[in-house]
This record gives C-alpha cells, sequence and structure tokens, in this order.
C-alpha cells in the first residue's frame, strides 16, 4: 500500500495558486485514471485505486498548509503505511517553474506543510516531490507570491513538468522511491535542471526562505 498526498490550502479562494501546485498534479493524476477525490469524516479528500500489483490512496488535506500534518496523521491512524511509501508532492520556491526535485527525505526547508508533516509523524524519513514555482517576488513578498494563481501563461510553461509529475507519481505507486527515481534519471526531461538526491538529505548546505503559516 502507497500513499500519495498534494499539499495546498482548500477552498476556492486558493484554486491553481502557486502554494497549490501539489493539489493541481495530483488533480491531473486523479484525471488521468479516470478516479475521483471523495470526502471524508476527517480533514482530507482522499482517492484510491491500484496500479499493477500495488494499492494505493491519493490525499489532499482540507486543513490549510501549516496543519497539512494533522490530516496525514489522521489518514495514517486509520491505514497503516510505513513512511517510505509515503510521497509529498509541494511547492519549492527554490527551484524553477516546472523543475523538480526528489529526496528520499531530509529537513523541511522552510516550507510550513513539511515542517507540519515532519513534526506529527515525529519523522522526516519520507519521499518528496519538489516543484519548482520559482521566486519572482521582492523580499517580503513571499506569502503574496505563494498565494497568487498561475496565469494562463505560467501554466502553459509548465504543464510538460505537471504531466510528468504524474508519470513519477505512477512509477512511485508501482515500484516505490527507488523506481521513481530510476524513471526521473532516465528521462531526458532531466536536460532542464530537473536534479535528484539518492542518499538521505538530512542538512540542507543551504538555509531557505521560510513560508508563513498559509
Amino acid at each position: 500500500m502507497r500513499l500519495v498526498v498534494g499539499l495546498g490550502n482548500p477552498g476556492l479562494k486558493y484554486s491553481l495558486t502557486r502554494h497549490n501546485i501539489g493539489f493541481i498534479i495530483l488533480d491531473r493524476f486523479v484525471s488521468n485514471e479516470k478516479l475521483n477525490f471523495l470526502p471524508s469524516k476527517k480533514d482530507y479528500f482522499y482517492s484510491e485505486g491500484r496500479l499493477g500489483s500495488s494499492d494505493f490512496f491519493l490525499m489532499k488535506p482540507s486543513t490549510f498548509m501549516n496543519q497539512s500534518g494533522l490530516a496525514v496523521l489522521d489518514f495514517l491512524d486509520q491505514y497503516s503505511i510505513s513512511y517510505e511509501d509515503i510521497l509529498i508532492v509541494f511547492d519549492d520556491v527554490n527551484l524553477q517553474p516546472g523543475h523538480i526535485r526528489l529526496r528520499r527525505s531530509g529537513s523541511d526547508g522552510g516550507h510550513n506543510g513539511i515542517k507540519s508533516i515532519i513534526y506529527h509523524l515525529q519523522t522526516d524519513a519520507f519521499p518528496r516531490l519538489r516543484f519548482g514555482i520559482g521566486n519572482d517576488f521582492e523580499k517580503g513578498e513571499l506569502a503574496d507570491f505563494v498565494l497568487n494563481k498561475f496565469s494562463q501563461l505560467d501554466l502553459r510553461s509548465i504543464e510538460t513538468s505537471i504531466e510528468y509529475s504524474t508519470e513519477l507519481i505512477r512509477e512511485f505507486i508501482i515500484g516505490g522511491y527507488k523506481s521513481m527515481l530510476d524513471h526521473f534519471s532516465k528521462n531526458s526531461m532531466n536536460n532542464i535542471g530537473n536534479d535528484a538526491e539518492i542518499k538521505e538529505n538530512r542538512t540542507l548546505n543551504r538555509i531557505d526562505p521560510e513560508i508563513p503559516n498559509i
């Protein structure tokens, strides 16, 4: 059993904002696989299915970003899934738009959704797919930037990367992190600057700008 969690903020107000790229990617995956998201009795929406011999759940927290860990913890209270079989998909202002970085584990990097998950699960040992949204903002304007909606031009420019992210999710569901990483390493999309870290990255060499509690 594997779980893929897309991070974002709930409600139409935040639909298609940069901070909601995790939701956008999971919505695309659900559409491609002809699935649906359903409400739960807890603070998340979920979908479930099977690829190859692997059963999976997809989950979008209905909490705000800085409480994402509560939703993930609620889900794991119902289903026994090892941390290495949980993939978190989220935005990264330290990557250029559409660039992707895979990590097996590591710190929160200043992202409050990841910070919340690490806090509530008491571990940082879960895989991540970080999707670049760029950092075209002035000092002090981070919150406005991540909460602004993508323009149609922005969405067109990252369309290929969104679709490619769904391929990586499929690989993760079917074969776990190694399968996803192998697919990533062999794919020509690496030529646009995507990268991956095979080893666990528990200490970052740089300090990422902190995303406020949004």
